[in-house]
């Protein structure tokens, strides 16, 4: 079984036990989340498939920890004033293990 969620402004494709990371989520390592935001939901025998989201469906979760992603370069040029422009940032993430499916 598996399903496919929205949090973040992005779609994931989720099962049982695996480990995503996701924008940053508010809270401390251990705590319980619950995506409500199902877009699909496989099983074997049936597939269910959201307008745009699959009620009564949820995914739940536990937060693993919160870290930075790597550092991500941006350059900026301009012409034909020979003007460069150079920015960093890092994004913040939560790594979160998927424990249940439920449709």
């Amino acid at each position: 079984m598996f399903a496919v969620v929205e949090t973040g402004g992005k779609q994931y494709k989720v099962k049982e036990k695996d480990t995503i990371d996701v924008e940053k989520l508010e809270g401390d390592k251990g705590k319980k989340i619950t995506f409500n935001k199902v877009l699909l939901v496989f099983d074997d025998k049936k597939a269910e498939i959201g307008t745009p989201y699959v009620k009564k469906a949820r995914v739940e979760g536990e937060i693993v920890e919160q870290f930075k992603d790597k550092k991500i370069i941006v350059i900026n040029f301009k012409n034909k004033v020979r003007w460069t422009g150079k920015k960093g940032h890092r994004q913040r993430l939560t790594r979160v293990k998927i424990k249940k499916i439920t449709a």
